[in-house]
């Protein structure tokens, strides 16, 4: 494959907090928590009309009801951008995925326990916000879908990737992949910026993306999303860019 570890990680980097900024790919790295902090501050009231509008539509089908926390869709991080690991560009952006063959591709390179146990929680034929990552403007560009469950990474295997793990063996494998699909770019770019402006608001009323892992764990590289959280995301597409 021509971009041999270009998803994600030993965790996620951060988001750039400027264009030129590096930053080390470790989960523990302190610098990550940039992605969370370079978000601009909402506009007055951006948030709640959005919020209130969506929930108006969404009680009618939940009866107002609240249910335990069950994931159902995902937020897979990705670099746009070209940038060398130990030699090798780990650059994958949407376009690349539309560009493989039935735009199709595995999701290897993760190499944080909480991301992998993640993936391996994934089900055929969920969705994933593809969302692209230590960029100048972070945030989601498209939808994929899962279309192979859980399987041996095997890049931890390959001396030559930068992903290379000696301490995983062949009959015991640390690390897993899943194979997703190019399924459709959302009718615009939504940036993480904006995201944040409705977590803040929602933290404060109540609404559904009040406990967005993008914004609790922000920097992992593989995110469950509940159904009223991806959901929610997903109407911000219909709405005009503030």
């Amino acid at each position: 494959m021509p971009w041999p570890s270009r998803k994600r990680d030993k965790g996620a980097v951060a988001d750039k907090k400027e264009p030129d900024a590096k930053i080390a790919k470790t989960e523990e790295d302190a610098s990550d928590k940039e992605e969370e902090e370079k978000s601009t501050k909402p506009p007055a009231g951006s948030s709640k009309s959005g919020w209130k509008n969506w929930k108006k539509t969404k009680e009618s089908d939940s009866g107002g009801e609240e249910s335990k926390i069950k994931y159902c869709h995902w937020l897979l991080k990705s670099e746009p951008e070209s940038r060398l690991e130990k030699g090798v560009d780990v650059k994958f952006s949407i376009d690349d995925l539309k560009a493989q063959p039935n735009q199709t591709t595995f999701w290897d390179g993760v190499r944080n326990y909480q991301a992998r146990n993640f993936l391996r929680a994934m089900k055929l034929g969920q969705q994933a916000f593809f969302y692209h990552s230590n960029c100048k403007e972070p945030g989601i560009v498209g939808i994929v879908k899962i279309v192979k469950e859980a399987y041996p990474d095997h890049t931890q295997f390959d001396q030559k990737d930068p992903h290379y793990d000696s301490s995983s063996r062949k009959e015991n494998p640390k690390w897993s992949m899943v194979d997703v699909q190019f399924v459709r770019m959302t009718k615009r770019f939504i940036p993480l910026s904006e995201i944040k402006a409705h977590h803040l608001a929602h933290k404060a009323d109540g609404g559904p993306l009040k406990n967005m892992m993008l914004f609790t764990r922000q920097r992992l590289s593989i995110q469950p999303l509940t159904q009223e959280e991806f959901d929610f995301v997903l109407s911000l597409e219909e709405e005009k860019p503030h």
